[in-house]
Formats: C-alpha cells, sequence, structure tokens
C-alpha cells in the first residue's frame, strides 16, 4: 500500500506542474485569441472589408488559432506532437475524401471572397438562376429572386461556371425591337420612337439611342431600338418604353401585325 501511495505522489508530483502549466497556456491562449480575433475584427471594419470576407477571415483565423493553441496544450502535457500530427494527417485526409463536395464549396468560396466577381447587393445571373445576392457564405451564395425566393447555388459551382453581373457598370442598354405592317411609313415610323424615346427624363442622352430598320419578317417591318440608362433604371424605361410606344402607334393609325381569326360560317 505504501509503494502504491508513493508512486501515486511521484506521479502528482511529475505531472501536476505540466497540467498546470498546460491549464496556464489554455486560458491564457484562450483570451488572447479572443483579443488578436477582435482587434483584427475592428481593423477590418475600419478598413471597409467586405461584410462576407470579414466573417471568413475571422473565422478561419478563430480556428486556425484554437488548433495551434490546443497543439502547444498537449505538447505541454508530454503527448509526442510528432505522432498527433500524423493522426490529424491521417483524419484529415479520410475527412477530405468523404467531404470533396464541401471542399470544393469551400475552395469556391475562398475563390470568391478573394476575386470578388460579385458582392452582396449584385444582381447577378448563373448556373440558370438569377436575382440579388443576399449573402456570401462559405460554402453557399445565397440570392433573393424578383419575386422574393431565395436561392442556394453551392460556391463550387458558382466559382467554376459563368457568371453574369448587371451590376457591375452603372448603366445599361436596353433593347426593344418594334413591328409595324408594311404599308407603315418608315420615315414616320422612326420619328414616333424617337419622339417617345426624347420624352422619356429617365434616358440617357450620351451614348445616343438608335432607332434602326433591323428586318423585313414575314409579316412586319421590324425596328430594332437601343437606349442607354441608369442601371437602376432598366425596368422602369423597358416597361414605359412598350407601353408609350403602342400608345403612340395607335394615335397614328399605326398597326402592329397579329395573328388574325379566320371564322368561316357553314350553311346547310
Amino acid at each position: 500500500m505504501e509503494e502504491y501511495l508513493v508512486l501515486f505522489k511521484e506521479t502528482i508530483a511529475e505531472y501536476l506542474p505540466k497540467v498546470l502549466m498546460a491549464l496556464a497556456i489554455l486560458i491564457i491562449g484562450l483570451i488572447a485569441i479572443k483579443i488578436i480575433v477582435s482587434t483584427i475584427k475592428k481593423i477590418l471594419v475600419k478598413r471597409e472589408v467586405d461584410v462576407s470576407l470579414q466573417k471568413f477571415l475571422i473565422s478561419l483565423l478563430g480556428w486556425s488559432l484554437k488548433i495551434l493553441l490546443f497543439v502547444t496544450v498537449i505538447a505541454k502535457l508530454g503527448v509526442e506532437t510528432t505522432s498527433f500530427a500524423a493522426i490529424l494527417a491521417a483524419a484529415g485526409l479520410a475527412i477530405g475524401l468523404a467531404l470533396q463536395g464541401s471542399l470544393a464549396n469551400f475552395a469556391g468560396g475562398v475563390l470568391i471572397m478573394i476575386f470578388k466577381p460579385i458582392k452582396i447587393g449584385d444582381f447577378i445571373e448563373a448556373q440558370g438562376e438569377s436575382g440579388t445576392v443576399k449573402e456570401i457564405e462559405i460554402f453557399t451564395t445565397k440570392l433573393n429572386t424578383p419575386d422574393n425566393k431565395e436561392i442556394i447555388i453551392p460556391n463550387g459551382a458558382l466559382s467554376n461556371g459563368n457568371i453574369v453581373n448587371y451590376s457591375t457598370e452603372a448603366t445599361r442598354r436596353v433593347d426593344f425591337t418594334f413591328g409595324v405592317g408594311y404599308d407603315s411609313d418608315i420615315k414616320k415610323t422612326k420619328e414616333i420612337i424617337f419622339e417617345v424615346i426624347n420624352k422619356h427624363p429617365l434616358i440617357l442622352k450620351d451614348p445616343a439611342a438608335a432607332v434602326n430598320l433591323s428586318e423585313l419578317g414575314d409579316s412586319s417591318i421590324n425596328f430594332f431600338t437601343r437606349v442607354w440608362v441608369k442601371k437602376e433604371n432598366y425596368w422602369a424605361v423597358k416597361f414605359d418604353i412598350l407601353e408609350q410606344t403602342k400608345e403612340a402607334f395607335d394615335a397614328a393609325g399605326i398597326e402592329i401585325p397579329y395573328p388574325h381569326a379566320v371564322h368561316i360560317n357553314k350553311q346547310a
């Protein structure tokens, strides 16, 4: 019994300082990590770094420092870090093989946040979907459609596919095609379209609008019309010009061809 008591005392004497030192390192380390993360966050906010990138960097920094602290603590307890590193590497390989898709999405999120092809608030078209970027997360990007639906796109597919960003430039071109009957006067038709365009307050004077006869169709003469607007006025101008041009054509007696139903009365 005395031998076990002596062995217990020796073990306590040997490991207690290590345990206390490891505990102290853990507590001090956690406090230091909290201070470092908080400081970096303030710096990122002060430099007006993108909110999504801020969250990603803070999260990545926090986890990296905690893993480093954990390795330091177990090393202080006497655990062989080389063996532990080998275990971590094997576990990392197994997890990586099991989560290939998630890792691809993670890598895609990193690429999006670094190269910034899109940002929160942009209206984009990607992966067959279109909407306003609501949130860019580590694994996915959320879009909000014009009819208020949420679409979640994996970052791996998003970063490797084509992205059409409608919000990058300050101006956009609005295209129209107006078809009128073959008996319509070409010069008069162009004048009416120009008159509608010139009256609209949201259409820019530079670049200048263009109205050109673009096609002699099967049943109509088609005029290709182009105007430039500020990006936020795109849909307002598109709807207004369509409506106002139709009203102007009606007032001038210019017909827009459309299919007519033919009724045949059969008499017995």
